[in-house]
């Protein structure tokens, strides 16, 4: 059972700590754009670069942190007796929160294109989407949306 429980928290982990990046793409709308106007407006790509993106955590870190915590406490009460096996477990505890925290960061980041598109009224935006599709400097492509919710996608 000692050997089941860490399996078992990196599963959890694994599957609970990841955000849903699916909607930083261009391919992708939310619910409460569907059947909605949306502007258009058409342009092209005078700079491109790749970034990242870093999605928020749907539980806001606890799961990383919390569950890292969980498994370094797990092993560290596994070395050492006494008050060396206390030492070790308090070590772990916090051990195990950073690698977590970390761990689920570095999980939540996805690859992105910072776009710098020339619109055709001569006004220049940039515009930070998920790297769902390959993109170049010079091609043409419609900008769907406005504000703060606006894709790139190919023309």
């Amino acid at each position: 059972m000692k050997r089941l429980v860490p399996v078992l928290a990196i599963g959890m982990l694994t599957l609970a700590g990841c955000a849903n990046t699916s909607t930083m793409g261009g391919d992708v709308y939310r619910g409460n754009q569907a059947g909605t106007a949306q502007t258009v407006t058409f342009g092209t790509i005078t700079a491109l670069r790749q970034v990242q993106i870093q999605a928020d955590s749907r539980m806001g870190g606890i799961i990383g942190t919390g569950g890292g915590a969980v498994i370094g406490g797990l092993l560290g009460n596994q070395v050492g007796g006494g008050s060396g096996r206390q030492l070790a477990t308090a070590a772990g505890v916090i051990g195990g929160a950073v690698a977590g925290s970390a761990a689920e960061e570095s999980a939540n980041r996805v690859r992105a294109w910072e776009m710098e598109i020339r619109r055709d009224d001569g006004q220049n935006v940039v515009i930070v989407q998920k790297a769902d599709r390959p993109y170049q400097v010079g091609q043409r492509v419609r900008m769907i949306g406005s504000g703060a919710n606006v894709s790139v996608a190919p023309y």
